[in-house]
Formats: structure tokens, sequence, C-alpha cells
């Protein structure tokens, strides 16, 4: 069914053709006989395509001369008889000769054409699965060969390789470089030795990337190989931050398509871009050129592939030199050795002959080679070997060479002898695909899609006055894909001493720490917010600025969070240790005075100050300074609950015993004689211990209460300080804790009420002055501590409330029990029952 539809197409072509196929299109006399054929497609000359779309076939000779197709045809005679005449002691082919046939493919439809008389040939050839025995006959009649190598385009070669595939005869193109190329379904047969599109546009992507060129203009031939390479490059490029600013086709030249041109050139001015992909055919862009030079576009950077970065063809237009920098794309390049020499021969002999002549020019007398006259015209131009010239001779020269390794295989050349049978080209096909060799230390095989694994020379025009020259800046590989530049080699705007590489972009980019919002359909165009604290710029979404971890931090313009410092007060810290050394201080002086207190506890000194309650207030001091252990080190939820109750409930038995036992003195000595009798039972009936004991169980049911509806457990503070976690207990400052508070005011107050009530009382029984001052230490280091809380939460705040703890301890104990023991200890003469009566006459008799 395929083939018949090829058939049907290949009658279509013929009737709609100018005529039959005339052999000076076809090459007659550009054919060399051999045991085996090549057949090769190649642009001798350029002729326009119908405009009116009808496939018309018109006359090759009547175009103008391409002097490229002349040098791949040269290509393609020299690496024939290379082989043919190879004096190495180990031949490619030995014993056999191979031929070729050639054909000017000066359009699209004499390419077609050329492929229908191909597949005729193959048609026709001998069926017998033999070789002839009369060879020489059988290839004069009927040489059908076994390869093609062509065509020079990729819009050349779409038709040809789907017409080949379908006889799976291979075709290797040595210029044709779409992508689609590579699908095996659609083109079996076809390969190819210069590199797919695929990697020429992932080498521009890499280059824009390189030179961090983000805002683009796009342009394309109007054909399948620059449509193509537009759509691949603007698929791939916003995966790299690049965005096309501009996208225009360039048409074939004519009267029709002036303004389009102008157009282009508008809209690469009005988009204000500085770089300028260019992915067209040179025969495209050379009507494009005088357009961009009319309206004086100057200082741009243009990139081309590799159809036209090294072509004479385009570097030749006058004053092109003004556009700017141009960096392309271009296929590795390599000469072959003795095809200058060649040609010049070729030159040589073509300027001896008449144009009727036919006359042998080959490496060696001993081949047959019949030449047109129509070959030696254009011999006689003697065309220039240029670098694109001789880049693609050497594709041709590779192509050649395949075919030849591909037949060493099938005829088992490797005995020394080729073994002379038939070889059908859908043998070869499969031969080829593993063919796997070296030419001049380039190494030719085809991977699974028939394409060369092959990468790019980074190119760079340079300009010396009118003098054009090409030169490698850097590479390109595309598996791994690794791109090298050299930038200092490159003359930026054609100035030899410009080491500053042009801007191409549309917004400048952010400062650090400043996410992107964009401000039009690019990504590229864009203003900048700074990011806020608690906040960071991720490069991985320059867009968005992401939230920190709730254990990091970051100032405002971050791109980074930084960990929170942990407050807590560490038991090495410097003033916990100065601190241990106090608690240490306090309960040695507690523990001792309540011993001392312990063993004078029937004098007068121990009853006055209280008896058996001194005890009690000391032990309730002790707890109250051991309280202070619950601030060292991370909290833990025992420390949480007995660190704010332990201490109140210590402090509230403390100033209870002073607040009742200045009661019971005040009473005593002023009202005495108008004291109720309830007073006297109270007295007696331990009523003193009682109200201490309810005053004390009132604060700890408090406590109590407070720690079982709303327990402190230990805590971060995440929000008083932005870089720091606070290492905390819960509900510190809690309803319940302010009733504790509360609380606590109020006894101190009543304490102080009746402390002062009894200032002018007995010395050994006044303490006003004393607790007085313990009061207003105790005061003085809370509301101290509680200014800093308020403002600061470190460790330095966490000491401070140590301090005040210990150091409410010591106010009492320095102010209530201190002058006692130092009259026990150091006054005992003052300690005696005597001395006390006498300051009890003493006090009465003022009175009176």
């Amino acid at each position: 069914m395929f083939g018949a539809v090829f058939l049907s197409l290949s009658w279509l072509m013929m009737q709609l053709a100018d005529g039959e196929l005339d052999y000076i299109s076809k090459g007659k006399g550009m054919q060399l006989h051999g045991d085996f054929a090549i057949a090769g497609l190649f642009p001798l000359h350029d002729t326009k395509e119908p405009s009116d779309g009808v496939p018309a076939l018109g006359q090759c000779n009547g175009g103008t001369q391409n002097k490229h197709g002349f040098h791949l045809l040269q290509a393609m005679r020299f690496a024939v008889e290379e082989i043919n005449n190879s004096s190495t002691p180990q031949p490619l082919l030995p014993g056999v000769k191979l031929g070729y046939q050639i054909y000017d493919i000066c359009s699209v439809s004499a390419g077609v054409l050329a492929t229908l008389d191909l597949l005729e040939q193959h048609y026709n050839s001998p069926s017998s699965s033999g070789l002839e025995k009369d060879n020489e006959s059988m290839y004069n009649k009927s040489q059908r060969p076994v390869a093609v190598v062509g065509p020079d385009s990729s819009s050349k070669s779409f038709t040809p390789a789907a017409l080949l595939g379908a006889y799976l005869i291979p075709q290797i193109s040595y210029e044709a470089s779409n992508e689609k190329l590579s699908n095996k379904v659609l083109y079996p047969a076809f390969l190819r030795t210069i590199p797919s599109d695929k990697n020429q546009v992932a080498a521009m992507i890499q280059l824009l990337v390189k030179f961090n060129w983000t805002w683009v203009a796009l342009l394309g031939s109007d054909n399948a190989y620059g449509l193509e390479g537009m759509q691949s490059l603007s698929k791939h490029a916003p995966h790299h931050g690049i965005c096309i600013a501009y996208q225009g086709v360039i048409p074939a030249f004519s009267t029709d398509t002036i303004q389009n041109m102008r157009n282009i050139v508008t809209g690469i001015l009005t988009t204000k871009v500085n770089t300028i992909v260019v992915f067209s055919s040179k025969s495209k862009l050379k009507g494009l050129i005088p357009y961009i030079i009319e309206r004086n576009v100057t200082d741009k950077v243009w990139i081309g592939t590799e159809d036209w970065s090294t072509s004479s063809q385009i570097s030749g237009i006058p004053g092109i030199h003004t556009i700017g920098t141009v960096l392309g794309i271009a296929v590795k390049f390599s000469a072959i050795s003795g095809f200058e020499e060649f040609e010049r021969k070729v030159a040589e002999a073509s300027m001896l002959q008449s144009d009727t002549e036919e006359v042998n020019v080959t490496m060696s007398s001993g081949n047959e080679c019949l030449q047109s006259t129509d070959l030696y015209s254009l011999a006689r131009n003697k065309f220039p070997l240029d670098r694109y010239d001789i880049t693609s001779s050497f594709n041709v020269y590779k192509a050649v060479y395949a075919v030849a390794h591909a037949l060493h295989k099938a005829l088992g050349c490797d005995s020394g002898a080729c073994q002379m049978r038939r070889v059908d080209p859908w043998q070869l096909l499969w031969l080829l695909k593993e063919v796997r060799f070296s030419l001049d230390n380039t190494s030719v095989y085809f991977d699974i899609n028939g394409d060369p694994p092959t990468g790019y020379d980074i190119i760079s025009w340079v300009w010396r006055g009118a003098e054009w020259s090409v030169r490698k800046v850097g590479s390109f590989s595309p598996d791994p894909i690794l791109l090298t530049v050299d930038g200092a080699e490159i003359e930026w705007n054609n100035m030899a001493n410009s080491r500053e590489v042009p801007l191409s972009i549309c917004s400048p980019p952010c400062p650090r720490g400043h996410k992107k919002l964009q401000t039009g359909q690019h990504i590229c165009c864009f203003d900048c917010q700074a990011c806020p604290a608690a906040t960071f710029l991720n490069i991985s979404d320059p867009t968005n600025c992401q939230e920190c971890l709730w254990q990091q931090w970051s100032l405002p313009k971050s791109e980074q969070c930084l960990n929170r410092t942990v407050l807590l007060l560490a038991w090495d810290n410097p003033l916990s240790i100065a601190l241990l050394f106090f608690l240490a201080s306090c309960l040695l002086m507690t523990s001792s005075s309540a011993i001392i207190l312990l063993l004078n506890l029937n004098t007068p000194v121990a009853k006055s100050a209280g008896g058996r309650t001194c005890l009690l207030m000391l032990a309730a001091l002790t707890a109250a300074a051991m309280s202070s252990l619950c601030h060292f080190g991370p909290p833990s939820p025992l420390a949480c609950i007995l660190k704010q109750p332990l201490f109140m409930v210590s402090f509230t038995v403390c100033l209870a015993c002073i607040t009742v036992r200045s009661l019971q003195v005040v009473c005593i000595f002023k009202f005495a004689s108008r004291l109720p009798p309830v007073y006297d039972k109270w007295a007696k009936k331990h009523g003193p211990e009682f109200t201490i004991f309810l005053v004390s169980i009132t604060v700890l049911l408090i406590s109590v209460l407070r720690v079982s509806i709303n327990p402190p457990v230990p805590d971060q503070d995440l929000d008083f300080y932005d870089d720091s976690i606070v290492l905390e207990c819960s509900n510190t400052l809690s309803p319940g804790a302010g009733l504790e508070l509360a609380y606590v005011s109020l006894l101190s107050t009543l304490c102080f009420f009746f402390s002062y009530m009894g200032k002018d009382l007995p010395a050994n029984y006044n303490e006003a002055k004393c607790v007085t001052f313990c009061l207003m230490v105790y005061m003085i280091s809370w509301m101290s501590f509680f200014t800093v809380y308020l403002i600061s939460r470190g460790p330095f705040t966490m000491a401070a409330q140590v301090f005040a703890v210990l150091f409410s301890v010591l106010a009492f104990f320095g102010g209530y029990f201190l002058p006692k023991i130092y009259i026990i200890v150091l006054k005992p003469q003052m300690n005696t029952t005597a001395h006390f009566q006498n300051c009890i006459q003493m006090y009465t008799m003022s009175k009176q």
C-alpha cells in the first residue's frame, strides 16, 4: 500500500514535470561505472521554485552556479577514487571498484525526480541472487546504486527520505539536520553525517544561558529547516528562563516580500533586544540582510546556525560588518588531506578542455570516468574553498566511507579479498547502522536514530577592515551537554579591545533578597520587591518569598534563614556559677542560723524572735532559696510546676510568721488593757499557729488550683525575639499567677503595717526598721525584675529572677535573723532575762 502511494506520486510528478527526465539534470556523464555504485544528490545550480505551488521542473542549467554544491560533488569523487586507488597494505575494498551516479538537485522538484529515477533503476534491476557473469554489461545497462548520499537540505530531504525509506534504500545526508528526520517510523532508511538540529537548539540555548541573554528575538527561514528550528527553540527556551520577545519568519526574497522583510527589522528594533537568534538557511537569510543594513541596525549580537554562520554567501554581503557581533554554531571543522590538490588538478584540466570534449580526470589514469561538459564549466570558475565548504565536504567524505565500510562487511573483505556477490540496499542499511571507524581522528558511527553523536564548534566572526575570517571560540558536546566558550576570544561589536559582554535583558536582575513581580506576559520583565523579615528568597523560586521554619529567622532581603539562638540560663554560664555560689551562701546562712536558734531556743532572744516559729521561717526561706534551682538549664515539667508555687508558698509562710508575730507584740505592748477576751483565747489556744497555717494553706490552694487548671509546661517563646527562642515555662503571666502575686502583696502590706506600728517598742521587740528594710528590698528587687522581664527575656533576665529570689531571702534573713544571731553569738550578755526586763521597765517608765 505504502509503495503504491509513492508510485502514484511518482507518476503524477512525471506528468507535471516540464517534459521528460532531462539527462543534463540527471547528470549523464557524471558517472563512474563500478561493481557497486553510490548515488550523489548535490545542488550544482540554484533555481527558483514555481510561485504557484505546481510541482514543475525547470532546467537546472538555467540557474546560477552553486560553488558549494560543486565542492560537495568533488568530495564524493575524491572519496570514491581514494578508496578505489588505495595503496595501503590493507585496502578497504580490495578487488572491488566503487562507482557513482551524480544528480544536480537544483530544486526540491529536481531532488524528487532524481529519487524517482533511482527507484526506477531499483525496480528494473536484475533479480538474480548472484552476481551476473557479464558484470560490465550489466552495470552499463543498469547500474543500480546501493546507497544515496544527499540531499543538501532538510526541505529537499523529506520526500526522498520517505520514498527511499519505503524500499529500505540507505540514504546518508551531509547537511539535512531537521530533527523530524530522526523519526525511524517515517524515515527508516535515513542517516546523516551532520548533527541533528536537536543538538543545535541545545547549543544555542546553552550559549544564551552562558552570557545571560534572556531577552532575545528569534528569526527563522520559511522552510522546514527554519520553522522546525524556531518551534523547537521556542519550546525549550522558557525552561531556561529565556524569553522570546519577537519571532519573525524570513520569506523567500521577491518584490512581494520586501515589506515583510522591513517589518521584521522594525519588530527587532521595537522590542529593543540586543541578541537575535537566526535559525535560517543561507539562501533565505541573504535576502533579509540588506534591509537590516538599510535600517542601520548596529551593536547587536547575532547567533547563527551551522547553515549560514560560516558561509561566505552571507559574509560577502556588502556592509554586513556593521551589524554587530556574529556568533555561530558550526559543524566541527576537519580538513580532508589531499582534497585541495585534487580540486586544483580538476580546475587545471578543465582549462585545457573545450565544452564538447569528454576527458577523464582521475587520481590515476586507470579509471574510466566520463565527465560532462557541465562539470567542466563549473570547474573553470575556480571556486574558492572556504571553511563552510570544507566542513560539508568532510561530511560527504564520511558518508562515502561509511558506505564503503558497510560494503566491506557485506562482502567479507576482512580476509584480504572481497567476495563478489549481490548486495541489496536493505542488507547494506543494517550494516551501515553498525559501522564504526575513524577518519582523520574523527570517530564515525550512527546512533539508534541514524544521527552522528558529534558536537559543534562555536565560532565568531572577525573583521579586519573588509577582510572576513572565522575564529573558533568554543565547543559544544551533546552527550553530556557541555558548552565551553572562551569569552576573551570574542571581539564584541567588532572592536578588538572590547571585553564587555553586551546585555540583552528585559529587566535588570533583582538585588539579593528581592522577589520578582512579573509585569507582563514575559517572565523576563518584572519589578523587584524586598522579602520581609522571617522570609527568604529561594533561588529555585525567584517569584515568591518563602517563610522560614519556626526554629529559624531572617532579616529583610534575605536569601537564607538562620537558626535562632536558644536563650536559657545554662548551668555553665558564668552568671549561673555566680548565682549558685550565692545560693550556696544563702543555704549555709539559713541552715547555720537554724542550728544556732535550735540550740538557743529557750533564750530570751530566741523567744522574742518567735521561738519555734523562727525555725519555720528559716525553713521557708531555705525552700524559697531552693526554688531558684528551677530556673537553671532547659525547663522541665517538674521545674515548671514547682518554680513559682514553691517560692510563693515559702515566702508567704515567712511573711505570715512575721505578720502574726508583729501583731502579737503590738497587741501586748499597746493594746493590753483594751484587748477583748477573744484575743486571749486566740493567743492561748494556738491561734497564731493556726493563723499562719490558714494564710499559708490559702496561697497553697491558689497555687494548686492554678497548676491544676492551667499547668505550666516547658515552652518556646518565638514571638518576643525574631532571632531567638526563649526556653521558658508557659503561663508565667496567667490570671492565677496574678492572684498569687496580689495575695502576697496584700500580706506584705499587712506585715509592713503591723511592723511599723511597733516602731516605738522596746529595742528587743522593735523590728520595724528591719522589717521595713526587708520589705523594701523585696519589693524593689521584684519590681526591677518585672521591669527587665517586660523588655528582655535573655539569660540576663533569667539570672535577674534568680537574683531577686535569693536577694529577697537574703534581705529577710539579714533584716530579721542576723541581728538576733549576732546577739546570741557575739553579745550573750544581752541574751538574758534581766536585760530584757530592764528594757521593758524603761519602755514602761517612758510611757508614764
